[in-house]
């Protein structure tokens, strides 16, 4: 048992606590069509060729989740950084 706000009596993690925003950076264009394929974050892209994946993370499952995802279409993983919501 833990005396952390964020786990239930019986160890495992709260669904109460809140999701985390994240802004992953990836090199190359994605149109925003794909935002379905990555649970309905929100996809821009700038002049230098990168696309910016960003929205609410449900927990680290889920991060990884993403991650995995643009492993498979084969990008190029440029940043990862937790940011305050909008």
């Amino acid at each position: 048992m833990t005396d952390r706000a964020d786990h239930d009596d019986e160890g495992g993690v709260s669904r109460t606590q809140p999701q985390v925003h994240y802004e992953i950076t990836v090199e190359g264009i994605l149109d925003p069509r794909w935002s379905a394929w990555f649970d309905g974050l929100q996809l821009t892209s700038d002049a230098s060729g990168r696309t910016t994946i960003a929205g609410p993370v449900a927990d680290q499952a889920a991060l990884h989740g993403l991650l995995t995802r643009i492993r498979d279409l084969g990008l190029t993983l440029l940043a990862v950084r937790r940011a305050e919501p909008p």
